[in-house]
């Protein structure tokens, strides 16, 4: 599949506190590619949410996507990669280059913010890492 749709999201508990991530990948079409989570253990919700962007490319790069469209409900997490927030925290730093260098190994790739209600589907996953502190990547 040479395009894949993700869509990342991130949830702590306590900001920090028991962390988790949601990728719901699909198709083109809409239709559903995979459903990833992972549990993280201690930390910010900035982390998960950068987690689940990280997890979700490095996914899209093993399935040999060319292009890649992310959707996230974090305005933070967009607006860093857009290069219209400065990346403050150093924590955060690492993850950023990370997602910049993956990013640059498509050939097209867009992130852009979605309202909350529609990233339902990885709000939910990334509850559930919290929830039964596991994985499934």
């Amino acid at each position: 599949m040479s395009r894949l749709r993700l869509h990342v999201d991130g949830a702590s508990r306590g900001n920090p506190g028991e962390a988790g991530f949601g990728v719901h990948v699909t198709g083109p079409d809409g239709s559903e590619v995979a459903s990833l989570f992972g549990y993280l253990g201690k930390a910010t919700n900035n982390v998960a949410e950068y987690q689940a962007l990280l997890h979700g490319l490095r996914f899209a790069l093993g399935r040999g996507a060319s292009e890649v469209e992310v959707f996230s409900d974090s305005e933070l997490l967009v607006r860093q990669l857009e290069g219209r927030y400065r990346v403050k925290n150093a924590g955060l730093l690492p993850l950023y280059r990370e997602a910049q260098g993956l990013l640059a190994r498509f050939g097209k790739s867009r992130v852009s913010h979605v309202p909350r209600e529609k990233n339902k589907e990885a709000d939910a996953l990334a509850n559930r890492a919290v929830d039964e502190k596991q994985s499934n990547l």
